[in-house]
């Protein structure tokens, strides 16, 4: 800082001036009355109370983190655990999806007609047929279908009372 006035400051800072005055500390008289002991006895007592809250609220809170940590770490874990069984079926799914390409080109494959007429002829023994195997039949040429008569039957429009009056009327 500066020590003199004529002297220029190159601070921001403005100059300290110093004090012309040392201030005093006071010094608190003691007193040796049973009273004092008895106020210090119970001060003691309520700042150990109070010191007992202290901590048994901070205990509490403590044990409420921890609580709030383990679910947050056991919901995670619960999460990864779902995850990887996600995990595991879209690749079940995707081997399940090729076998399933796989099948349908070699059921495209196998429904050539070259390819199912050797299976007949290797597998169940088949032939083709020949000329002297073939047998004609021949029908006559006439209809056996008989059209029955159409009958109309209009019922008129009548009223619950004469539907019940026609019902007795029939028995």
């Amino acid at each position: 800082m500066a020590t003199s006035k004529n002297r220029y400051q190159y601070e921001t800072s403005p100059r300290k001036i110093e004090p012309n005055y040392v201030p005093k500390k006071k010094v608190a008289p003691k007193k040796n009355t049973k009273a004092s002991t008895t106020k210090k006895n119970t001060n003691k007592k309520k700042k150990a109370g109070k010191q007992k809250q202290v901590e048994k609220s901070v205990i509490k809170y403590l044990i409420v983190g921890f609580a709030i940590f383990f679910a947050i770490a056991y919901r995670n874990s619960k999460i990864d655990e779902n995850f990887a069984k996600v995990q595991d079926l879209k690749s079940e799914l995707s081997e399940i999806q090729k076998q399933n390409v796989q099948l349908e080109i070699s059921i495209e494959n196998s429904l050539n007609l070259n390819n199912l007429e050797q299976q007949a002829k290797e597998l169940l023994g088949m032939q083709k047929l020949s000329n002297r195997q073939t047998v004609y039949v021949n029908y006559p040429k006439e209809d056996y279908i008989e059209i029955e008569s159409e009958k109309v039957i209009i019922e008129e429009d009548t009223s619950i009372f004469q539907k019940i009056k026609n019902w007795f009327a029939g028995i």
